[in-house]
C-alpha cells in the first residue's frame, strides 16, 4: 500500500460493479477525484483507498458487491463503499460490514475527494439513513429541472470544454477560474455509455430501483451533445445511450418525443459511427421512435425492449402493460422497417401467482419473437417492493425448474436466430485486436451482453492485420457459435483515425 504524502499523489482504485449506468457514475467520480489531485486507477494493488461502486439490484449483485468489498480489505487499503447498494442500505450496510471504512450515498458524490481524504486521515464517517429518493423531487416531471438534488452521472455542459481528452484539467472560464472535466474515462476503447437520464417513475411491483435512484430526470440535449462530442474526441466511435427508462426521455423537459429528435443529432457528431439506444419500455415505444431507430443512418436498428413476461395476468400483477399479441405486433412493426434489426429482452420466471399456463404463454412468445438475445432471471423477493408482500409465492424448486427450462429454450432460440444471419452482410465495429484475433460487434449486438463477431481472413483482400479498434467493417457472416458470429470482412465502412507518424 502506498502512503499519501505531499510528494506523491494519493492513489484511489475505483472498482465498478453492475450496469453501464454505474460505469458512467464511476467516471464522474474519477473525474472529480482526478481534478482534486488523486491518482485514479482500476487496479486495487498499491492503492491508498479502494472505492467500490456497488450494485444493489438483486441478491446475486449484492453478494458480488459484498465479496468485492471484503476482498478489497485484504489489500491493506482503506475501503469505501459507494453506489446503489451503499445508497440503498446506508447505515445498515456500514454496521454489518466493518471491513468498509465508509459507506457513502449519492449526496456525497460532489464532495467525494474530501470524503476520501477524511477516510485516509483516519476519520470515521457516519453513514446515511436511507430514504426514498423519489420524495426529493417534485411529483410533476417538468418541475424537476430546478431541483438541486444530487443525480449521479448528470454532468453540466461546461464540464466538457477543452481539456486533456481523458477528463483531466481543462482551461479557464471567462472569469479566469480553472474548469475541470468531471468525467474521466476509466477504460479505453471505441465504445462508451452516455447517460440520457436517471431514475424512474414507473412502479413495477418487483423493482426497488426507483426508491434509491429517485424519480425520472432527463439531461438536456445540449448536455448530451456536448458530452458526445467530448467522447468522440477521446476516440469513442459508438455511443450506448443508457438510463433506467430511455423511452421516457424528454417528458420532464416538455417534449416526450425528444429522443426521436436527439438520436439523429447524436449520429451526426463527428467521429461517431454508431448510436445505440437501450432500456426501452415496450408500452412507451411509439411508432415514431421505432421508425427513427430502424431507419436513421448511424443509429443501430437495435431494440432493447423490457418485456419481463408475456402472459397478461402476470404482467398486470407486475404493474406492467402488454401481452404476447401486443409484443409480437411491436416486433413485427420493427421488422417491417428493418428486417435485420436486432431485438433483445429480459424475462422473470416464478413471479408470485405465475401458473403453468403463464409459462406456456411465455414459451409461445419466445418461440415466435425471434429475439437475438434473451436474459432469464429467477424471481426473488426484493426489500421494499410490492411483490415481496404478495401472496401466491411460487416454490423455489418450481422456480428453478421453470428457470432451467426457459434458459435452455432461450439458448436454443438465440442460436437459431444467429443461424438466420448466415450469408448476410453486417457492419462490424472492431472492439479488440489481440494476438491476431479481431473481435467486434454487429449492429444487433450491444457490448458484453449480446455476443460478438470474430473476423477471419477471406478472399476479399481485407488485411486483418491492418484493422484497429474503432474500424467499422462490412463483413459476410460465414458461421455461428451460439449467439456469436464468424464473418469475413469485405470492405471498410469507416476507418478509425490513424496516428500520424
Amino acid at each position: 500500500m502506498v502512503s499519501a504524502s505531499s510528494a506523491e499523489p494519493r492513489r484511489v482504485a475505483l472498482l465498478t460493479l453492475g450496469c453501464a449506468r454505474n460505469e458512467v457514475d464511476s467516471e464522474e467520480l474519477a473525474g472529480r477525484l482526478h481534478a482534486d489531485g488523486w491518482e485514479v486507477t482500476t487496479d486495487g494493488e498499491r492503492a491508498d483507498v479502494v472505492l467500490v461502486n456497488t450494485c444493489g439490484f438483486v441478491d446475486k449483485a449484492k453478494q458480488d458487491s459484498i465479496q468485492t468489498l471484503m476482498a478489497a480489505a485484504d489489500t491493506g487499503a482503506k475501503v469505501v463503499a459507494a453506489g446503489c447498494m451503499a445508497e440503498r442500505y446506508g447505515r445498515e450496510l456500514a454496521e454489518s460490514l466493518p471491513e468498509a471504512h465508509a459507506v457513502l450515498g449519492f449526496d456525497d458524490y460532489p464532495e467525494i475527494a474530501a470524503r476520501l481524504g477524511s477516510v485516509l486521515a483516519g476519520e470515521r464517517l457516519r453513514a446515511h439513513t436511507p430514504r426514498d429518493r423519489r420524495e426529493l423531487l417534485p411529483i410533476t416531471p417538468v418541475a424537476r429541472r430546478e431541483s438541486e438534488v444530487v443525480v449521479p452521472g448528470h454532468l453540466p455542459t461546461e464540464s466538457f470544454g477543452p481539456g486533456d481528452g481523458r477528463g483531466g484539467r481543462a482551461g479557464a472560464d471567462d472569469a479566469g477560474r480553472p474548469k475541470h472535466l468531471r468525467r474521466r474515462r476509466l477504460q479505453e476503447g471505441p465504445v462508451a455509455s452516455l447517460k440520457l437520464a436517471s431514475g424512474c417513475d414507473r412502479r413495477c411491483a418487483f423493482c426497488a430501483i426507483p426508491a434509491f435512484r429517485g424519480a425520472f430526470v432527463s439531461r438536456t440535449p445540449d448536455e448530451l451533445l456536448a458530452e458526445a462530442e467530448w467522447l468522440a474526441k477521446t476516440g469513442v466511435r459508438e455511443l450506448v445511450l443508457v438510463s433506467e427508462n430511455s423511452t421516457s426521455y424528454g417528458k420532464d423537459l416538455g417534449d416526450p418525443r425528444l429522443l426521436e429528435k436527439l438520436l439523429p443529432q447524436l449520429a451526426a457528431v463527428e467521429g461517431i459511427v454508431r448510436v445505440r439506444a437501450s432500456y426501452l419500455q415496450p408500452a412507451e415505444t411509439r411508432p415514431g421512435l421505432v421508425e427513427v431507430i430502424a431507419t436513421t443512418p448511424g443509429v443501430a436498428p437495435y431494440f432493447d425492449l423490457s418485456f419481463q413476461h408475456s402472459s397478461e395476468p402476470v404482467l398486470r400483477r407486475m404493474r406492467r402493460f402488454g401481452s404476447t399479441a401486443r409484443f409480437l405486433d411491436l416486433l413485427e412493426s420493427v421488422r417491417a422497417l428493418a428486417p435485420e434489426a436486432g431485438a433483445r429482452s429480459n424475462f422473470i420466471v416464478g413471479f408470485p401467482g405465475e401458473t403453468r399456463s403463464d409459462v406456456d404463454e411465455l414459451v409461445r412468445f419466445l418461440t415466435d419473437a425471434r429475439l437475438d438475445a434473451i436474459g432469464v432471471f429467477d424471481y426473488s423477493d426484493e426489500d421494499g417492493t410490492e411483490a415481496a408482500t404478495m401472496t401466491g409465492k411460487v416454490g423455489r424448486a418450481t422456480i428453478k425448474r421453470r428457470y432451467d427450462k426457459l434458459l435452455a429454450l432461450a439458448e436454443e432460440l438465440c442460436a437459431q436466430r444467429a443461424s438466420d444471419r448466415l450469408g448476410s452482410v453486417v457492419e462490424v465495429l472492431v472492439d479488440t485486436v489481440d494476438d491476431g484475433v479481431v473481435e467486434g460487434r454487429a449492429a444487433h449486438q450491444a457490448p458484453e451482453v449480446d455476443g460478438s463477431v470474430t473476423l477471419v481472413a477471406g478472399d476479399a483482400g481485407v488485411d486483418l492485420a491492418a484493422l484497429l479498434p474503432g474500424d467499422l467493417v462490412r463483413a459476410t457472416v460465414t458461421a455461428t457459435e451460439g449467439v456469436d458470429l464468424v464473418a469475413v470482412p469485405t470492405g471498410m465502412a469507416s476507418a478509425a483515425p490513424r496516428a500520424v507518424a
